[in-house]
């Protein structure tokens, strides 16, 4: 154990510190994250000396919570790709609108949407609603990949228990950005690759 031995909550506990505006450390399926309420999310680009150009991605424990925060006219093509590889390492760009669309991408108009493939994370997003979240690392330096690693850089982050967690595995996600309807633009290959997807606009 590191020197820095960071407070580990249960799922329930550390639902009550996100909903009171906290930040936490939680894991995922490919690397540990920060992860706080929306309309708090500003405290993340702070933590991590992030650019303010850099928005933050909203996960959620089901696809119509998430769908929610998007535009109509990308849901049937959103919802289909979602449940065909939701839980996983997919990440959905879309068109987006509200407070929600604010306050993780400040100026920008559209959301990037994850459903993580780790049980203890949706347990915890069930509890407390779609959450923001960025990996666990200042920005610049490697993500963390343990819980050991994400309090060295984050020694006053309370963590998501029990632990040890489920190894990530290190490989970011795929990211798909909506374009027209039917049509996807390949951002970032990743862990997931869908097959038969139309690229471009």
């Amino acid at each position: 154990m590191t020197s820095h031995a960071a407070r580990v909550l249960s799922s329930e506990q550390l639902a009550s510190h996100l909903l009171a505006g906290g930040a936490a450390v939680i894991p995922t399926d490919t690397v540990p994250g920060l992860a706080i309420a929306p309309k708090h999310a500003d405290a993340i680009w702070r933590l991590k000396r992030r650019p303010a150009d850099k928005p933050l991605i909203l996960m959620g424990a089901s696809v119509e919570v998430l769908l929610h925060h998007v535009q109509p006219a990308c849901r049937d093509d959103a919802r289909r790709l979602a449940e065909q590889h939701w839980p996983g390492a997919l990440t959905l760009v879309l068109p987006a609108h509200g407070d929600v669309l604010e306050a993780l991408n400040p100026g920008g108009t559209s959301l990037g949407l994850r459903i993580p493939n780790c049980d203890q994370s949706r347990e915890l997003l069930q509890r407390t609603g779609p959450l923001a979240t960025s990996s666990a690392n200042p920005s610049g330096d490697p993500a963390a990949m343990t819980p050991e690693q994400a309090a060295l850089y984050f020694p006053d982050l309370p963590q998501l228990g029990p632990q040890p967690w489920s190894p990530p595995s290190g490989q970011a996600s795929t990211v798909f950005s909506w374009s027209a309807s039917g049509r996807w633009n390949v951002v970032r290959r990743g862990a997931v690759m869908p097959e038969g997807i139309a690229e471009g606009g």
